[in-house]
């Protein structure tokens, strides 16, 4: 599967945000069923929480199991990165079921969460982080049933510096990988480090070179991603 950017979610309709959640702990007024349907309130503070950059509603499991290590390599980089993010992305698979029904259309729209996971620096050519399967918790959110969320698949980010400008290079690892324990390699044209024409360009590479012109075809490096299964 072609590398593919880092998706953060279009709608997340899911239960209570975690800081209305601790505020609510210290009211007398119980807290809302997971079979209700939260209040207008609660889902505002959810979607300015999903605005902000947080899950919203969502729930992390408590004690996911499924680990599998990603370990990123780089080979024949132009330089260094000081920048390097992962992140894992879960889409619920049911949510023409459970979710909320949107009053425009009369259809429940998509719930997805991005969640972020370190990598460490082993070398200037590797790096290693780990991401698990059942990281989100399945719960009925609107009283429709129980949402059931499914690992899509993990992303990777790195820049020269950070800085704003740079370039981003982009890689994906798809679940299916992940989960057969393979590796996914995707090539970059080397002169797009550290910064392309265009701020802050988003190179998803090509997992093949032959996808370059010959005449650069020397001037490219890779980002391999790899996974295999550990206890968590």
């Amino acid at each position: 599967m072609a590398a593919q950017l880092p998706r953060r979610p279009a709608l997340r309709q899911i239960l209570v945000p975690s800081l209305l959640a601790l505020f609510c702990t210290a009211c007398s007024p119980p807290e809302t069923s997971m079979n209700q349907t939260p209040s207008p309130t609660a889902e505002a503070v959810a979607q300015a929480d999903v605005d902000a950059g947080g899950r919203g509603l969502a729930k992390l499991n408590p004690s996911p199991r499924k680990a599998f290590e990603v370990t990123l390599t780089l080979k024949d980089a132009p330089g260094t990165f000081g920048l390097v993010q992962g992140a894992a992305q879960y889409d619920v698979s049911n949510e023409a079921e459970c979710g909320k029904i949107q009053p425009e259309t009369g259809t429940a729209g998509r719930i997805t969460s991005q969640e972020d996971f370190a990598l460490k620096k082993i070398s200037d050519t590797e790096y290693r982080g780990t991401v698990y399967l059942d990281l989100m918790q399945d719960e009925d959110y609107y009283g429709r049933g129980v949402c059931h969320w499914e690992f899509s698949g993990a992303s990777v980010t790195l820049k020269a510096t950070g800085a704003e400008e740079e370039t981003r290079f982009l890689s994906f690892i798809e679940a299916a990988k992940i989960t057969a324990q393979q590796t996914s390699t995707e090539y970059y044209w080397s002169e797009r480090y550290p910064r392309s024409e265009m701020s802050n360009f988003p190179d998803m590479g090509k997992s093949d070179p032959e996808g370059f012109k010959s005449e650069i075809r020397d001037n490219l490096f890779t980002i391999t991603l790899a996974a295999k299964e550990v206890a968590p």
